[in-house]
């Protein structure tokens, strides 16, 4: 039977409208189908206005430390809707973008909701377009916990379209929104407050980021509450909280929730096709497929870590499935990042997990306080940490906290996803002066060769 499309993408968010072109590119006739703009979550309410405003707050707080190089700096203000204004502007020139490529790759796309009508057909308003292939990749929103009042709070969506800054704020959850958010505003001079229900903010990261990143954080005035269980919200802003068994409250201007995310699901007819589930989520293989051989599933539909960079990666795995190509998903790989000051990035497992794992671990660290450009830039808080298996020297997993920590995490990950050693990794040469030398060091320290960091007392 002949259809109208081989493939049809519902949904053109970073997993989307990656998948589309990649489609495109291997020579499948494509339709990409999108109810809002283009670029979905990452490019218009999550990764790209966040960075913006938060690249606006470290310019701020450079600039407030202009005097120590010899800058006069009096007279200086700041203007947060000029601030919103630019992220705007970084938002609407990196969609057009995306728009420009989708058509200069040949993508039809379609605006409108869709709806699986069956295997091969999606409804879209009052046209039904049919396809060898689908791709899902709708996305995921903010999600609201079950509390008294949380219809009070702020999600990240309508934070993001703020015009002007609060002078308080009470942030629900210390995971990576969370903290970003906690950087912003208390970096542009807002007093923050951050409850987090777990023993420690950012669940799941390694100790030696978290404590002097809280560190840094509290000197700019954030306040941390750790097994906090959040009560209620009020529409003044006062949140109630349980610690310990003795009920709290604190106050902001406004309250944000980030608490989570769930995902966007509902009305696109997976119940009508069978489409496994759980807890919401799209089941796949490796593949990207789901128990429907020809309908796929990538980004935060399919429950696995929510970040822009894998949907993308997922997409180009599924493109390859409907061409035909056995290219599999490996999310044993998978850097993050947290945008804060200085930043933190990891991929792979952490010294624990790794341990928990069976592996003999050997780990080997470096302080960005010994490193020379970190030091000219005035950075001397962060490290990094990587972990080694001892027998093999096979990589298991890093953690950097430092200036442009997002920006050096993926040369660990390109060594490990090549399945080389600590040994390579340390053999490269690193260019000096620069931060990426804690790398090296970090590495050396493995093997007890770092020569910029004192040596270790025998016992």
């Amino acid at each position: 039977m002949s259809r109208e499309f081989d493939v049809a993408v519902l949904g053109g968010g970073p997993g989307g409208y990656v998948a589309a072109i990649r489609c495109a590119q291997y020579g499948l006739h494509t339709a990409l189908i999108e109810s809002g703009e283009l670029g979905g979550t990452c490019l218009n309410r999550g990764c790209i206005p966040t960075k913006a405003l938060l690249h606006g707050a470290e310019v701020w707080e450079t600039i407030g430390n202009a005097n120590r190089y010899g800058i006069d700096i009096s007279g200086i203000t700041f203007d947060y809707a000029a601030l919103a204004a630019y992220k705007d502007r970084c938002v609407s020139i990196l969609r057009r973008g995306v728009e420009a490529l989708e058509k200069a790759h040949g993508v039809t796309v379609i605006r409108g909701f869709g709806t699986l009508k069956d295997a091969y057909t999606l409804q879209v308003e009052e046209k039904e377009i049919s396809a060898d292939k689908i791709i899902l990749a709708t996305g995921s929103r903010p999600s609201l916990p079950p509390i008294e009042g949380a219809e009070f709070g702020l999600t990240s969506d309508y934070v993001l379209s703020l015009k002007s800054l609060p002078q308080s704020v009470v942030i629900i959850g210390g995971g990576v929104i969370g903290i970003e958010f906690a950087t912003l505003f208390a970096t542009l001079g807002a007093k923050v407050t951050v409850l987090e229900m777990t023993d420690e903010i950012l669940p799941g990261m390694e100790q030696c980021i978290v404590q002097p990143l809280k560190k840094t954080m509290k000197q700019k005035k954030v306040d941390f509450v750790t097994k906090a269980k959040v009560s209620s919200l009020s529409k003044d802003g006062t949140v109630s909280y349980e610690l310990n068994g003795e009920k709290k409250s604190v106050s902001g201007q406004i309250c944000v929730i980030c608490t989570g995310r769930q995902p966007m699901t509902e009305g696109i007819g997976l119940e009508t096709l069978g489409i496994a589930t759980q807890r919401g989520y799209v089941l796949t293989d490796d593949r990207l497929r789901t128990n429907l051989p020809n309908v796929y599933a990538i980004g935060d539909i399919t429950g696995k870590m929510q970040l822009a960079h894998l949907a993308s990666a997922q997409g180009a795995v599924a493109a390859a499935q409907c061409a035909g190509k056995d290219i599999r998903m490996n999310y044993r790989i998978v850097p993050a990042c947290v945008y804060t000051h200085p930043e933190i990035a990891c991929v792979g497992m952490t010294k624990q997990a790794a341990i928990d794992a069976g592996y003999r671990v050997k780990a080997g660290s470096f302080d960005v306080a010994g490193n020379g450009r970190s030091m000219v830039m005035d950075e001397r808080v962060g490290t990094c940490q990587i972990i080694s298996d001892e027998t093999t020297g096979e990589i298991l997993g890093a953690q950097i906290m430092a200036p442009r920590a997002s920006d050096m995490i993926a040369q660990i990950a390109a060594v490990m996803r090549c399945e080389g050693t600590i040994e390579e990794l340390a053999d490269t040469i690193y260019p000096h002066p620069t931060v990426s030398e804690i790398i090296m060091e970090a590495s050396h320290d493995i093997l007890g060769l770092s020569c910029h960091k004192m040596p270790r007392k025998n016992s």
